[in-house]
């Protein structure tokens, strides 16, 4: 399909979508047993070609004995029950390592990357935990081949992108959404991003999306058959309207809830929400920073290159941070080589456009004194010291601030890992200054303020299904006040460095300007930064993430 340029407000699809439904027969009755084989054949079309292959339940594998339905949690205690029988050192509550995601599931054919994808998406749905965390903790710790866990995790984070735009594929096939279970809608969504967004031979898609089904629930694998059909009917149709002219379908082909397609055209424009809506989709580049207090930039690139992998200085926003390189090949993170040098706080992972904004901060030359706001696990506090030794050759006097403790914990601990210098690790609610260090000023405050993150949808997949219209307008309230309880812990002509991860209006200009006009800010006029009004990265395909920073500078009384 010809790639939409534009997208008007004028005509909605909704009237569309409501009216499109596939041929079928009318919903059945209720039943008790939701998957009841028996009610089976009023949920099929009757015109439709129904898989009968080798793996049709229908058909009876004589070479198989029955197995008993049981869930995951059950199968992993009596694995770990077995082993603490053979070794007593063992207990049952051990953890035990997933060698094969077959372990999991009921009997099936499916293939071992796609069993790894499904049971990965239902431990994101399950406890509401970001891919990427489930991602290393399962599928990376799997003993499937490199191509199945380099298949698992690409299904996984694409069904993770486009959960809300699988749903409204697969609900236009069922009489009503409740008509499957939350394991088998995991199963059905993992195939048809396989047919909506990989374009998969329908075949193959279908198979073992029946296989994958049969896994989570024997019994359903008829009507996941069934819908799998109708999906690839609907796949003909796809995106139900012209995104050319249809805020609705322009949405389903990038796989972004309507809502917010509609607020970053409004904020950014067609073109330029297009094109980050388009490379959010995109894997995203690896850049690593360079820790001066711990290295020196010419040891690093000779490390990388003797580890065959290509290594060049990057750039974002139009700033070349020092030390900022990007690595042409993620794999060599695994080398050896490169692992000791994570190990010796020599070099950490973090995109161009977060050490672009970590270089603002410090460019008007060296501050007496630093109060960083949300320091969280300290990757910035760490490239602030480090640009410090570059930039003055000695670290800067800084404090440190969150609002959770075990993040403090975790910074303190990275801290001492980088050799980074933190004068004062601060516990407290930031937006309430007076009452946390009451008596205290600084020459420069950082604020790296709690936004939407839509700048790094390539890193953080789950973020746009669940951020909220709401929690946006929140979260610029609270950026607001994080700047008005710093305005009064500034010295005379020192600054404040504001920074998110996002892209919206309200979270950047909306409360630049708000600050600028509000009682506290009164005092303040806005700067320029890296010889900018501010900093604004934009998220292209293969450019580093979208960032933002504004800087005030306090008048001297």
């Amino acid at each position: 399909m010809t790639e939409p340029t534009t997208a008007a407000d004028g005509e909605s699809a909704r009237d569309e979508r409501r009216s499109w439904v596939p041929n079928r027969k009318q919903k059945p009755k209720k039943s008790k047993k939701e998957f009841d084989q028996k009610k089976m054949a009023n949920l099929v079309d009757e015109d439709k070609p129904v898989y009968r292959g080798e793996l049709d339940p229908r058909k009876k594998d004589p070479g198989r004995k029955p197995r008993s339905v049981s869930r995951s949690e059950e199968k992993l205690r009596a694995k770990a029950e077995k082993l603490a029988e053979e070794d007593p050192s063992l207990t049952s509550k051990k953890a035990v390592r997933i060698t094969d995601f077959r372990d999991q599931f009921e009997r099936c054919e499916a293939s071992p990357g796609r069993l790894g994808a499904l049971y990965a998406t239902q431990q994101v749905r399950r406890r509401q935990a970001y891919a990427q965390e489930v991602i290393e903790a399962t599928i990376d710790q799997s003993t499937i081949s490199q191509q199945d866990r380099a298949f698992a995790t690409l299904l996984t984070l694409g069904v993770v992108s486009t959960q809300g735009s699988l749903d409204e594929v697969i609900n236009r096939c069922l009489a009503s959404p409740r008509d499957i279970k939350p394991d088998v809608r995991d199963a059905l969504r993992i195939s048809t991003y396989e047919i909506i967004y990989l374009r998969k031979t329908p075949h193959a898609a279908v198979d073992q999306g029946v296989e994958l089904v049969r896994a989570v629930a024997p019994s359903a694998a008829g009507l996941g058959n069934a819908v799998l059909h109708r999906i690839l009917t609907a796949a003909d149709s796809f995106p139900f309207g012209d995104p050319t002219k249809s805020i609705e379908a322009l949405a389903l082909v990038y796989a972004f809830p309507t809502w917010l397609a509609r607020q970053l055209i409004e904020d950014m424009g067609a073109q330029a929400a297009i094109e980050l809506m388009r490379a959010s989709n995109d894997p995203a580049p690896l850049f690593i920073h360079v820790n001066a207090l711990k290295a020196a930039d010419e040891e690093i690139v000779a490390l990388f290159k003797e580890a065959g992998a290509e290594i060049e200085p990057a750039s974002a926003g139009g700033i070349e941070s020092p030390g900022c390189y990007r690595i042409s090949n993620s794999r060599v993170l695994t080398d050896g080589r490169i692992r000791r040098l994570f190990s010796q706080g020599k070099i950490l992972v973090s995109d161009a456009a977060a050490q672009a904004v970590a270089a603002c901060v410090l460019e008007s030359g060296k501050p007496e004194s630093v109060l960083e706001v949300g320091a969280g696990r300290g990757t910035k506090t760490i490239m602030l010291q480090s640009d410090a030794m570059r930039m003055f050759g000695e670290q800067v006097n800084m404090a440190s601030m969150d609002s959770h403790a075990f993040k403090t914990e975790l910074l303190r601990e990275r801290a001492a890992e980088y050799g980074a210098e933190v004068s004062d690790i601060i516990v407290g609610n930031a937006t309430r200054l007076d009452s946390v260090i009451p008596d205290r000023q600084f020459d420069m405050v950082f604020i790296d303020a709690p936004c939407s993150g839509l700048g790094t949808l390539r890193r953080h997949q789950d973020i746009r299904w669940r951020i909220e219209q709401d929690k946006i307008d929140e979260l610029a309230d609270t950026g607001l006040e994080l700047l008005k309880s710093a305005a009064s812990h500034v010295t005379d002509g020192g600054s404040i460095v504001y920074a998110t991860c996002t892209v919206t209006y309200a979270e950047n200009n909306g409360v630049v300007k708000r600050f600028l006009e509000s009682d506290e800010g009164a005092n303040f006029a806005l700067a320029t930064i890296a010889g900018k009004a501010c900093f604004a990265s934009k998220l292209t395909q293969g450019s580093p993430d979208a960032h933002f920073a504004a800087k005030f500078t306090k008048k001297r009384n």
